[in-house]
């Protein structure tokens, strides 16, 4: 298994290479005004990008039945509401805490850093459309959002908080009735096990997806793109490395030298969520990693669907780092009060996105509009959001498979049961 996933690490970074030359060659030939076929480009990016959207399709076909049968699962096999809660707290101790320090870091970045300040380019009209649509910030949208009206609306569209919620119901209810519900956990147990061969065979065809994209997004946007926005997406990218940084090092703390073991683990799912900007391409691997790993496989299926609802770390970080990016280029100053208002606001908000590519911007749309911030400005972010998208998809990961083992190591009595299942698994 180990030798099969360390070729499909080479397969995608192959890929990735050999996409973005395509995809330059593209651009060099077709890609500007005065080529022969200046709308080949165009043409060739939409029909390229469709291996990319097969394989995200498959992915998104397996999300629901693998979160509903392993979440079900994971909180039945815990035994007990008392162990849920538990489990329920210390996860969402962890989640509230790093989305407070994502979010926050991202603000004091913007704030130092000023990249909206010096950028040379063209505004738009603050009233330009985006063809964003944008989150509704209510209270009650919110709670419209978590709460489901029909579990099968919510498999239907993937909406992953919802099928949590109605998944934890499930599980709970099948804890409390005991030996009556044994038959349906083993039933749902059997489709966990045959979704996640089924996602063996759907990653065999990552690679494909990943010398999509990168040839897409190169053959239209060419490599000037990331010269205009060069200061911008260094800065940003160097933000996600900070908060990279802080995670690992919580980590290290509280996990010890397995650490860097993880880090080792969940190479794939991160290069997989980085080359196709989607945290959901990488749920299923992530999951498989994590209990190579030595996590209990209960913990996993409890933890990791809630932090794909509650602990995106680099969509967080984005959303602070993006609005206060387009406030600066148009010359507003929000005070320290605005700002801390902005980062609560957005910590109740953003719950709930979806992990696919540009589903921060939904949300941004809405604070931009709280805060009387032109929704003009998004359409700066437009040009490069599938590059910055790369990087917080990645860093979704770590930030939930960080997550996992945390939870994991605090429910584990033996403080050394962790590092020692990894020594024995790896």
């Amino acid at each position: 298994m180990k030798k099969s996933s360390n070729v499909l690490t080479l397969y995608i970074f192959i890929a990735m290479v050999v996409g973005i030359g395509t995809g330059y060659a593209v651009f060099l030939l077709y890609g500007n005004a005065d080529a022969k076929t200046p709308g080949f480009a165009q043409e060739f990016a939409d029909k390229i990008s469709i291996l990319t959207d097969i394989f995200l399709r498959l992915i998104k076909m397996i999300i629901a039945p693998l979160v509903f049968s392993t979440l079900v699962v994971g909180v039945a096999k815990l035994g007990d509401i008392k162990a849920v809660g538990r489990i329920g707290g210390k996860t969402m101790l962890w989640f509230i805490s790093a989305t407070f320090v994502s979010l926050f870091l991202g603000l004091v970045l913007v704030n130092i850093l000023q990249p909206g300040v010096s950028l040379n380019l063209p505004l738009p009209d603050a009233h330009a459309a985006t063809g964003i649509a944008k989150a509704d910030m209510s209270l009650k949208g919110f709670f419209h959002h978590v709460v489901p009206d029909s579990v099968i609306s919510a498999m239907a569209t993937n909406e992953i908080l919802q099928i949590v919620v109605f998944s934890i119901f499930f599980g709970v209810a099948a804890a409390a009735i005991g030996e009556k519900a044994m038959p349906v956990v083993k039933l749902l147990d059997s489709v966990a096990h045959i979704m996640l061969k089924v996602t063996g065979f759907v990653m065999n065809f990552a690679p494909f997806a990943v010398f999509g994209a990168m040839s897409a997004i190169i053959a239209i946007k060419g490599p000037g793109v990331l010269i205009t926005y060069g200061k911008f997406i260094v800065q940003f990218y160097g933000g996600l490395f900070s908060l990279w940084i802080v995670l690992a090092l919580v980590g290290w703390l509280i996990l010890g030298k397995p650490v860097f073991k993880l880090l080792k683990h969940i190479k794939d799912p991160l290069l997989l969520a980085f080359a196709t900007a989607s945290s959901e391409a990488a749920y299923p691997r992530t999951m498989e990693e994590l209990e190579k790993f030595g996590c209990d496989s209960r913990i996993v299926s409890f933890v990791l669907p809630l932090g794909y609802s509650f602990n995106l770390d680099g969509s967080m970080m984005y959303m602070t780092f993006a609005s206060l990016f387009i406030a600066q280029a148009y010359g507003m100053h929000l005070t320290i009060d605005q700002q801390i208002t902005m980062l609560l606001v957005l910590m109740i908000t953003s719950k709930g996105i979806a992990g696919v590519p540009r589903a921060s911007l939904v949300v941004i749309a809405g604070t931009l509009s709280m805060f009387h911030i032109p929704e003009g400005g998004l359409v700066l972010l437009l040009g490069v959001d599938h590059l910055l998208d790369m990087g917080r998809s990645a860093t979704n990961v770590i930030g939930n498979a960080m997550a996992t083992a945390v939870v994991s190591k605090w429910e584990n009595k033996n403080a050394g049961e962790i590092a020692n299942a990894t020594l024995t698994k790896v």
